[in-house]
Formats: C-alpha cells, sequence, structure tokens
C-alpha cells in the first residue's frame, strides 16, 4: 500500500530539516563561502532471507524513517588536518528517497539512492565517510558514488559490507575510497581512521563472536568432536601441538564442551550459523547454494529413512547396471518414506531432489566419465591417464630408485621398503631394463603407502579394509602412461614395528587374473580418492588459505595495494570452511561416513601437514620436487617437463605464469625498491601474523619468505592467489564428472583381495561385477558420497572467475587497472590454446577413452556454462565451494 502525498511530502521535511537540506525546498538561503552541494548515488541491498526481502523489516525500516531515524553519511576529508590527527568531517545527510523507492516488495534487488552533501572546496577531496545506521535493521550496503566534486570529478567507494545498526557497534562505520595507499603515504587526516578500523577488526580475544561483529582471529580446530555426546564422537583437537599441527581457522568464541573443556561447544547439527564475520558469509543465496550447502546438512537427518531404503537391497548393488540408475532411473521411494521427507526438507530442496515426477528420489546427473563410454573408465590408458589429468593430478612422481623406498622411521615402522621386484615389471617395459628406464626417466609412481602405513592398522579395525599402495608406471613414446605394478601392503600382523606384508599385481585384460586386476586397482582408487579429499583438496587448499585470510583482514587496511591484490581471492572461503566443520569434516559428519579413514581422516591430515612447505606449494617448485619436471633456464617457464602430455601441468604453467606476472606488474608499481617493502608496517606485522600464529605451528621453519624484498612479496602473493583460484580448482571440479560415478573411484573397500579357494574367490570369477561391487563403497555410502561432491563440484550463480572482479571501480589507480586488462587478455589467450590442444590428437592425455576433454584449469565460463552450474570449467577467483 503506497503512502499518501501529504505524509509522503511531510516526511520529505522532516527528512531535510534533520539533513540541514531545507533550502532543496525553498526554505533557507544558498550555500555561503565556498560551500557547494555534491551529490551522491548508495546503492544498497535490504535485510533478505534467502533470496527475498525481508519485508518485516522493511516496514520497521520505513517506519523509523517516517520519524527521522535514517541512515546519516559524513564525508571526511583527505586533505591535511589543521589540528589533531583526524580529517575534517562534513556536516552529515540523510539518505534520501527511502521511503519512496526502498518500498516492501519481495525480490532482493539493488536499491539506489540519492544523497547530497554540503562540501567545502577548502576541504578537498573526501577520501573516507563514516556511517549511522538508525534503522532496526542490517542492509548490505554495495557502493556509494560522490559526482562532480569540485575540482576533482568523481569518487568512488566500494563498500561490499553489512551496515548493522548504530547500536550493534562502539565504534562508527568507515569506509575509503578506492584510491590505495602504502602506511608511510596515507594522508595524516585518514591515517587514525585506518589504524582504527585494523584494531575494530581484530577485537579483543573475548566472548562469543555475534553475526554483527566483525571480528576476524584465530582459533584451532577444536570444534570438530561432540564429547558431550559420548565417547564415539571424541575427536583429537588439532593444532598447537607437535603431534597434531594444523592452520588455524576462525575463532567463534563458543562455550566450552561440558565433557571436556577443551573442545568447543557445537551447534545444534542442522545449524548453518556459525560465527564468520559477515562480510565473509555468501551473498544472494541463490537456490542453487542453497541445495549445494543445505544437502550436507539435512541429509544426516535422512540417514535412517534412506538406509531403511536401502536395506531392502541388502545396501548392495548388484551390477554397474544398478549403479547406473542412478543416473538413468534414480530410486522409487515408498509413500512413507516421501511423507517424511515433506517434514524435514524445505519444499525447494525437496523439489530438487525429486528431480522428476515427485516420486523418484535422487536421480543424479549422468558424470562426464561415463557420458561418451560407460566402460571406458576400467581401462589401464584411462587409469593412468587420470594421474595426469583427473580429480587428484598433484600426486604422481618420477621414480629415482628402484625398488621404492619407504621414507618411515625403521625404528617404528620396520622394514616398509617396496616388494617390487624386477621380475614383476621386466615384461612390461617395452623393451627397456629398468637401468635404461631411470635413465630415461620413463619410470613414475603413485605412492600411497608412507602417508597411509602409519593409520592402517586402525582404520582396518573398523567396518573399512583396505591396503597402503604403490603403484608403477612406465612413460612410453606416445606419452601414455602404462601401468606396471600395484603393490598392496599391510602391517605385519606381530606389529607395526614388523615391518609390513605386500602383494604385488601386474596387469591382466581377460579371466579371473583379469578381474584381480581391476580389483588391484580399485584399492589404488580408493587411496587416491582419500587422499584427495582429504589432502590434496580439503588440507591443501581450504585449510591452509583460511588463515591468510584472517591475517589479510587483521594486519592490511582495506586500502593496502596489497590487500586490493588478494581480498577477491578470500570470497566466501570462510563461510565455506565453517560449514565444511559444521556437518562434512566433523565427528561422524558425511566425510567420514563416505571416505575410508573413517574418524581418523582429519587426525591423519594433521599428521601430514606437518610436510606441508609453503614454498612448494608454488607449481614450478612442486613438478620440481615431484620430479615430472626440470629446471630449464631456456624455457618459457623456467624448466622442461618430463611428461610432455601432462595437462595439469602445461596448463597450470600457463596460469601460473600469468598470475605470476600480474602479482608482479601490479606489487612493482607500489613498490619501487625493496627497502619500501622492509619498511611497510602493515606487510611486515601481516607477514609475522601468519608465519607465526596463522601458520604457528611451523613457523620455525626455515623455507618461510622473508618478506625482505620485492620478490618475496611477488612470490607469496602468487602462491596465495594460486592456491586459493587455480589450485583449488583444478582439485575440486573434477569431482563429480570423474567421481559421481563410484565405480570410477571408489572411496571406501569392504573386503580384502580374496585369495584362491575361498567363497570370495569363486565369486570373482563366476561374477566379476558383484564381486567388485561388494568390495567398493556401498549402496547408502554412494548416496551420500555422490550427493556430497554433486554439491561440491558446482559453480555458484554469482561466480566471480579469475581475471574478473565485482566492480570496474576497484580501484582508482589506471596503471593497476591497465595491468589487470593485460592479465585478462592473457587468461583469454590461454584459453584459446587450451581448446585448441583439446582438439589436436597427439594429445592424447587431454581426452583420453572416455572423450572427456581437459577443462578443469580454463580460466573463464562466461561464455560456456553448462547445465546447472555442474561443468568442469572455469577458474573461481575463491575457494567458494
Amino acid at each position: 500500500m503506497g503512502i499518501c502525498p501529504g505524509v509522503e511530502m511531510l516526511q520529505k521535511l522532516l527528512e531535510a530539516f534533520f539533513s540541514g537540506n531545507l533550502m532543496k525546498f525553498g526554505y533557507g538561503g544558498g550555500s555561503g563561502g565556498d560551500r557547494k552541494r555534491i551529490r551522491g548515488t548508495v546503492v544498497i541491498m535490504k535485510k533478505c532471507v534467502l533470496d527475498f526481502k525481508d519485508v518485516r523489516a522493511s516496514v520497521l525500516d520505513r517506519v523509523h524513517e517516517f520519524f527521522g531515524k535514517g541512515v546519516t553519511i559524513e564525508l571526511i576529508s583527505s586533505n591535511p588536518p589543521q589540528s589533531g590527527r583526524l580529517g575534517a568531517v562534513g556536516k552529515g545527510a540523510n539518505l534520501e528517497q527511502w521511503i519512496s523507492t526502498v518500498k516492501p516488495s519481495l525480490t532482493a534487488d539493488d536499491i539506489e539512492l540519492t544523497i547530497f552533501f554540503e562540501w567545502e572546496e577548502r576541504m578537498g577531496v573526501p577520501g573516507a565517510f563514516m556511517i549511522r545506521n538508525n534503522h532496526p535493521n542490517q542492509f548490505y550496503l554495495k557502493t556509494v558514488t560522490l559526482h562532480d566534486v569540485p575540482g576533482y570529478g568523481s569518487v568512488h567507494f566500494v563498500c561490499n559490507s553489512w551496515v548493522y545498526p548504530a547500536h550493534r557497534y562502539t565504534y562508527d562505520r568507515v569506509f575509503f575510497s578506492n584510491k590505495s595507499y602504502l602506511p608511510s603515504e596515507t594522508p595524516e587526516s585518514l591515517r587514525k581512521y585506518r589504524e582504527e578500523e585494523l584494531v575494530n577488526l581484530r577485537g579483543n580475544d573475548k566472548g562469543e563472536l555475534k553475526e554483527w561483529d566483525r571480528v576476524y582471529d584465530y582459533a584451532c580446530y577444536n570444534d570438530l568432536g561432540m564429547p558431550d555426546s559420548g565417547k564415539k564422537y571424541v575427536r583429537t583437537s588439532l593444532g598447537g601441538s607437535k603431534e597434531f599441527p594444523y592452520p588455524r581457522r576462525g575463532r567463534t568464541g563458543r562455550k566450552p564442551a561440558k565433557a571436556d573443556p577443551s573442545c568447543e561447544h557445537r551447534l545444534p547439527l542442522l545449524s548453518l550459523d556459525i560465527y564468520v564475520p559477515r562480510d565473509e558469509r555468501f551473498r544472494n543465496l541463490k537456490l542453487s547454494d542453497f541445495l549445494a550447502y543445505s544437502v550436507k546438512s539435512i541429509v544426516q537427518s535422512l540417514l535412517p529413512e534412506i538406509k531403511s531404503l536401502c536395506d531392502k537391497t541388502i545396501n548392495e548393488f548388484d551390477s554397474f547396471q544398478d549403479v547406473l540408475d542412478l543416473y538413468e532411473g534414480g530410486m522409487t521411494l515408498p509413500t512413507e518414506i516421501l511423507a517424511t521427507l515433506r517434514e524435514l526438507v524445505p519444499w525447494q530442496l525437496l523439489r530438487e531432489l525429486m528431480r522428476s515426477d515427485g516420486r523418484q528420489f535422487l536421480k543424479f546427473p549422468v558424470p562426464d566419465v561415463i557420458k561418451e563410454n560407460k566402460t571406458a573408465w576400467r581401462t589401464d590408458e584411462e587409469f593412468g591417464r587420470e594421474m595426469l589429468a583427473g580429480v587428484n593430478p598433484v600426486i604422481i612422481r618420477r621414480l629415482l630408485e628402484f625398488p621404492p623406498v619407504s621414507k618411515l622411521d625403521p625404528k617404528t615402522y620396520g622394514k616398509q621398503n617396496s616388494s617390487i621386484t624386477e621380475e614383476h615389471i621386466a615384461a612390461h617395459l617395452n623393451g627397456l631394463t629398468i637401468d635404461q628406464a631411470l635413465e630415461m626417466n620413463k619410470l613414475f609412481i603413485l605412492d600411497h603407502h608412507d602417508a597411509l602405513m602409519p593409520y592402517i592398522s586402525r582404520i582396518n579395525s573398523t567396518a573399512t579394509k583396505t591396503y597402503a599402495t604403490r603403484t608403477l608406471l612406465l612413460l612410453q613414446d606416445n606419452g601414455i602412461l602404462k601401468p606396471l605394478a600395484i603393490e598392496l601392503s599391510l602391517p605385519h600382523p606381530q606389529g607395526d614395528h614388523h615391518g609390513s606384508v605386500s602383494k604385488v599385481f601386474t596387469p591382466a585384460e581377460h579371466g579371473v587374473e583379469g578381474s584381480v586386476w581391476q580389483l588391484a586397482k580399485a584399492y589404488v582408487a580408493v587411496n587416491d580418492s582419500g587422499y584427495h579429499q582429504l589432502i590434496s583438496h580439503w588440507l591443501n587448499t581450504h585449510a591452509v588459505i583460511e588463515p591468510f585470510i584472517i591475517g589479510t583482514n587483521r594486519q592490511l587496511s582495506v586500502v593496502h595495494p596489497i590487500y586490493k591484490l588478494l581480498h577477491p581471492h578470500f570470497r566466501d572461503t570462510m563461510n565455506i570452511n565453517a560449514m565444511a566443520r559444521q556437518v562434512l569434516i566433523n565427528a561422524g559428519g558425511i566425510l567420514e561416513t563416505t571416505v575410508f579413514p573413517g574418524k581418523y581422516a582429519l587426525e591423519m591430515s594433521a599428521v601430514l601437514y606437518k610436510n606441508w612447505v609453503f614454498t612448494d606449494q608454488a607449481l614450478p617448485a612442486d613438478l620440481i620436487k615431484r620430479g615430472v619436471a626440470i629446471p630449464d633456464p631456456s624455457s618459457p617457464h623456467g624448466l622442461k617437463l618430463l611428461i610432455e602430455d601432462y595437462p595439469f601441468a602445461v596448463d597450470g604453467l600457463e596460469i601460473w605464469s600469468a598470475i605470476e606476472k600480474w602479482v608482479r606488474d601490479y606489487s612493482y608499481l607500489y613498490y619501487k625498491s625493496d627497502e619500501m617493502v622492509q619498511e611497510d608496517t602493515e606487510i611486515q606485522s601481516w607477514w609475522t601474523e601468519i608465519r607465526t600464529v596463522g601458520h604457528g605451528d611451523l613457523k620455525d621453519e626455515p623455507w618461510w619468505p622473508k618478506m625482505n624484498t620485492r620478490e618475496d612479496l611477488v612470490q607469496s602473493c602468487t602462491i596465495i592467489i594460486w592456491i586459493a583460484s587455480a589450485l583449488h580448482a583444478a582439485v575440486n571440479f573434477g569431482q563429480y564428472p570423474y567421481a559421481g560415478y563410484l565405480p570410477n573411484r571408489p572411496t571406501v573397500s569392504r573386503r580384502f583381495m580374496p585369495e584362491p579357494g575361498t567363497p570370495e574367490f569363486r565369486e570373482l570369477e563366476t561374477d566379476p561385477e558383484l564381486a567388485y561391487l561388494k568390495t567398493i563403497t556401498a549402496q547408502l555410502q554412494t548416496i551420500l558420497g555422490v550427493s556430497l561432491i554433486e554439491s561440491l563440484s558446482r559453480h555458484s550463480v554469482d561466480e566471480i572467475y579469475l581475471g574478473q572482479r565485482d566492480t570496474p571501480e576497484w580501484t582508482k589507480d589506471e596503471e593497476a587497472l591497465a595491468a589487470f586488462e593485460r592479465f585478462g587478455d592473457r587468461l583469454r589467450e590461454i584459453e584459446e590454446k587450451i581448446m585448441r590442444m583439446n582438439n589436436e590428437e597427439k594429445w592424447r592425455n587431454r581426452v583420453g577413452p572416455v572423450k572427456m576433454p581437459y577443462t578443469f584449469l580454463f580460466p573463464n565460463t562466461s561464455n560456456y556454462y553448462e547445465e546447472e552450474g555442474l561443468n568442469a570449467r572455469g577458474i573461481p577467483n575463491s575457494i567458494s565451494i
């Protein structure tokens, strides 16, 4: 319902009175002295629920606005202060048109409001502003633009922040213009505002943090277990100890658990309201995002119903066709389960889960790996190719000595060197001797032995039955990796210190030998899937980047050029990590339910974090360390790949070099010498805090860059951006295309390799498909696992990709904008090169037997969207899912 004209005019008069703008209506005189009126445009979004406005909040805001309790803004001069440290503050102005423009409609759209300021020319250019929200509800402040500032032109403020009612803060909310300043170059009038804003963001390390708090602080991973729920849910706290070191997470300040005060009390399972700084939360929560995140929280409440359904078929797939039915036909739910679902699940999500006739449940999209050919995934060529172009292409390394050796402490684990002999592989070396193959850099290994062996006994004490694996491969002249042997190892039955007991399997295509070989490859895939999820994906991207996000917001001002460089690469990461702690990696969470290490998963990742080296995350350093490349100063990237057709490395080096050049061009604009880096107080505090607090368990490692030179800064920022963008894209968005079909990448094995003469071996002879499916992930775990990775593999509808920014006014500096444009041009050239190479038949590893082009490092999907955002293209700026 509208407002009558008389009341609307009264409201405008009141608004004008409170803002001092009565002259707009003909009351009062003109401006005195050099006072001018500056028109401003303010873009906001009202408080919303999912994708809709909170109508009740809108009505309350309008009531407060009517009584003069509006939103006021005061401009702050960047001119030198005449007294003290603070810049001159202009007369406060109210946002106009709130009642007539901000109507209580349903859609959560951007709203553009007008504001007029009185400003004296002698005060120069506004460099910041203070805003006070006198409404009872928060709103999202996107941008403020001042038009025709005397002697200057337009001034842009990129805000992108939720502004809560003024009583929620003990300080004034301050926003700065889009001009960058090093600390020493900050106008004196703005310096104190800059310093105080950082103090506000650091907080005081006290109390439970609330949604309106903007505090960035650190905590250990002591919130994964639920000791108050019994011993079954007790988990080791990670971080703060030599035994279980870990990157820090964002602090929430929740009260301790009753049963163990060292652990943080957890929220109810279905709650996703974990504290992260408000501006780190997801923005417009579109349906696709809601589906992706909600399915993780509700799936556990559905476990009894789904398990009941699966128990009717004894929780087994009887054939590969049964698995294919998940994509081709789904499952038909009984009426009683449908009724339960309708009670538990929001209607939007239920509609997505049903997908078809209202009864068919969990009909998944067809994964790329079986779109063109339903059996090609079983070939040895595809098995090897996925180590170079699959979802986990970051593990394979060159074999330097034969047989492979272990680095495990023999005093604790006994003899752990490989039992693979020359006799096992000689016939498969294409006429080469082992020494020749080593000398010619032809032997490679996928080695999960040392990482898993210390935990195998404990893992196998559960329902899981698996091995620690080594896989040897030969690089052939056509670029294809040919599997030579697979070693499956268990701890010695008399104890770990007696070493390992191993069996070696070699390729076979037919008969029971071929079935045994397929099972051996499945055990390798189980190892690789678990390592991928825990280490390559969660630890080495999500977990390690969070301390950089916290430290950047605590120590670098928003006007610092390096903050502007890094900030887009942190979008949504703290939020998705918080959700992961709540429903994914927690005790009894989806990851423990669907991935073979089970309750030991996160503890195992902490042990492996001991080996994490920041500088080795640089792609060239990683490739050289794994021996898949050698230094070559004459090559474009400074190294030579020993596997020429290695899609992840080939495309990755192009992306890495583009990022590095962009970072160097940008950084050198602001730092004219190494001394300027050393004298930058914010950069030095930032780097010290990240090293000694954020990654404090590794603070004494000698490999940390010293941050004494411009190249130290370039190297560090390039690594951070690489991890947050390209590396995460490479190990994340291939999950559903490859692992959405669980037989290709099973996450659990439930029984050991069958021995001749046993019923299991006879079953393998007579019904190899059933034997295979009884060995790998069960039906219930498959449903849960596929649900999870479908969510994780989706691009958000509001994704911002590498080479893009959310606003063209992200900086005022023209040289920086020009360098960024060159970066975008280079990425487009890389896109064209990737598409061209994918169509060249000589690069067999780029497509493979499954006919799936390698596009995980294709930078920008703006012109290549596929249905539902579930595609294998595009590098988002940040770890946003």
